[in-house]
């Protein structure tokens, strides 16, 4: 926590938690895109006729649109009930930024 002197400027705690919960969400929308690319675009450039189906639809699609939605919306509940913390919006005084730090030591 930076605490300069002549501004009386308290650096907001929560920035380093949102900055990671951020870090978070980018890195699953990169992995989501990553696998709905080599799935779309791996499983589905050859000819039709060699296509493999599951469920009815062609494996591409279904691992590229289907399987990876799936993923992806078990990967963002993942990270919102184990990773991501609960915090309050609303301004902080210098004491509950305090507080806030050592809350966030201990877990």
């Amino acid at each position: 926590m930076r605490n300069s002197e002549n501004d009386g400027f308290v650096e907001d705690p929560r920035y380093a938690d949102c900055d990671r919960e951020a870090l978070y969400g980018v890195a699953l929308g990169v992995i989501n895109l990553v696998v709905w690319a080599v799935a779309g675009y791996g499983l589905g450039s050859g000819p039709v006729e060699g296509y493999t189906y599951i469920m009815g639809f062609p494996a591409w699609f279904f691992l590229a649109c289907l399987a990876n939605s799936a993923l992806a919306i078990a990967g963002a509940a993942y990270l919102v009930k184990k990773k991501m913390r609960d915090m309050p919006l609303g301004p902080m005084t210098a004491e509950e930024a305090a507080e806030y730090e050592r809350g966030r030591d201990r877990s």
